[in-house]
């Protein structure tokens, strides 16, 4: 991408501007699509009679699919030029939301939200390359705060919007409204994103691609499914880990001795940016449970409009967006002091969510939603800052592709692992109430005779299932604490990018 980079530092201030504005439409888009479905998942999961797994689904297979895609930005560029890859990228991912709205099933549904991540795939490395080498690299903290703050108003805005037009008009309307802003961000980007050549004709790494997707795609579908048919103890999930591993290896050992690899894993004997990477999984992981986790549980169990869900979700993007006003002034300073507020505001939100009881209150979910937003906030800007002040502008392609490929597969894995947690917890917690609930025992039953009547025993079944759900939950709440707390001693290890 080096003719890219050329040019794009040396536009002038207004063009710069001009091409910060474009960009962070398109990844507003981008993330306003991700966060506005998050609230509709109740009603498609009733709609689409479908269970908790599989409407995870409409949320994984975007971001497997992205995952997939996305070390393939660095050679798209070489092949079709970055104002090509982008324009029709977003064209691509417009008319792929359109065909979300229309869906007529489940199955149609997750096809489409993973044309949306295989089309959205190069837009977020490519526009973001593209912003940090238009502007000096002493102002890439400032531009990334920027670029967050319109990267955040996606998320605030999405759910609560998203709520409002799920609650009135259903599921499918929350595509719709997404429509005129890709129109507006396809608009903007032919007008905007200057011309460029290609900077090369190079091959393909088809062996790397086929390898790195068929272990990304055994991992995640191992997951996904492990819960669903008792992990190991299937042949299924054997075969799926197994063939994972085996692919993972290959792509690797490939990447290493092939001359033009997929992604060229040489680039990670930097120390600096392998524990950048390793931080930017961490993070990952806690970017989307939440907002996967939460629409089910106070839908269910507390009988939440999905218009307040809306709200909740939103105050979390509140938190999103100061965190990143408070690193605009906040950047100068070191960038672990921010990464250590940034995942101790995620270790705090966890275990406050874990607390939770079934009679859980609107401000208790509005703070600890706010709190977790803010941390988020913290984080993104200095894991940016420090991965690309890691390497030298050439490579911002590549780290941005590897950045996001990390973050979107860490969530899409930590998204499946906490419905199974859920799940598997809910139901051993079932038993387990249900086995103290007996005849004869006058403290729980009140009563000194035998089995209550068929009338007194299903509102007790029903409130079984409920308390049992809800640990769950709470179980999936406390490994999301317990995530951010394991990836807290990674801080130690993070050197302060050296001023070029």
């Amino acid at each position: 991408m080096r003719m890219a980079v050329a040019e794009q530092t040396a536009l002038d201030t207004s063009g710069r501007v001009a091409l910060l504005a474009s960009c962070v439409l398109v990844v507003f888009l981008l993330a306003m699509t991700i966060t506005i479905a998050n609230v509709s998942l109740p009603q498609i999961k009733g709609a689409m009679s479908a269970t908790r797994d599989q409407v995870a689904w409409v949320v994984t297979s975007y971001l497997v699919v992205n995952a997939v895609g996305l070390p393939a930005t660095g050679w798209l560029n070489d092949r079709f030029g970055a104002r090509r890859l982008i324009v029709w990228g977003t064209i691509g991912f417009s008319l792929a939301t359109l065909g979300c709205a229309m869906a007529p099933n489940l199955e149609t549904l997750v096809f489409f939200r993973a044309m949306q991540g295989l089309f959205g795939a190069p837009l977020t490395p490519l526009t973001m390359a593209l912003v940090m080498a238009a502007y000096p690299r002493e102002k890439h903290g400032v531009v990334t705060s920027i670029f967050g703050i319109g990267v955040t108003i996606g998320p605030m805005i999405g759910p609560w919007l998203g709520g409002i037009l799920t609650e009135e008009y259903g599921w499918r309307s929350v595509f719709y409204f997404c429509l005129p802003f890709a129109t507006v961000a396809c608009m903007a980007v032919i007008a905007v994103i200057p011309h460029d050549k290609p900077a090369a004709r190079n091959r393909l790494d088809l062996r790397g691609f086929i390898f790195l997707s068929i272990a990304i795609a055994c991992f995640q579908l191992m997951v996904d499914r492990g819960e669903r048919n008792d992990w190991f103890d299937s042949t299924e999930i054997t075969l799926e880990c197994l063939a994972g591993v085996a692919c993972l290896y290959l792509f690797v050992v490939h990447s290493l001795t092939w001359r033009q690899p997929y992604i060229d894993l040489r680039v990670l004997a930097n120390r600096d940016l392998v524990v950048g990477l390793l931080l930017v999984a961490a993070f990952g992981m806690l970017s989307y449970s939440p907002l996967v986790l939460l629409p089910n549980m106070l839908q269910n169990l507390r009988g939440y409009p999905e218009d307040t869900i809306g709200v909740l979700l939103a105050i979390r993007g509140l938190g999103m967006m100061l965190g990143f006003v408070t690193l605009l002034w906040g950047s100068r300073y070191d960038p672990r002091i921010w990464l250590t507020l940034g995942f101790g505001a995620q270790i705090w939100a966890g275990w406050a969510m874990a607390s939770f009881d079934i009679n859980v209150t609107y401000s208790q979910l509005a703070w600890t939603g706010f709190v977790s937003g803010l941390g988020i906030g913290f984080v993104w800007v200095p894991l940016l800052v420090i991965n690309m002040g890691a390497v030298t502008p050439d490579k911002f392609p590549l780290v941005s592709s590897l950045f996001h490929l990390l973050r979107l597969f860490g969530s899409s894995v930590h998204i499946s692992l906490s419905v199974a947690v859920a799940l598997r917890t809910s139901k051993i917690s079932f038993a387990e109430i249900a086995e103290r609930v007996q005849p004869g025992r006058p403290a729980l039953w009140n009563i000194e005779t035998a089995a209550p009547s068929v009338q007194q025993a299903l509102p007790m079944v029903h409130e079984i299932g409920r308390q049992a759900q809800m640990i769950g939950y709470l179980n999936a709440f406390l490994f999301f604490g317990l995530t951010a707390l394991v990836a807290m001693p990674l801080i130690l290890a993070v050197r302060p990018p050296r001023p070029q």
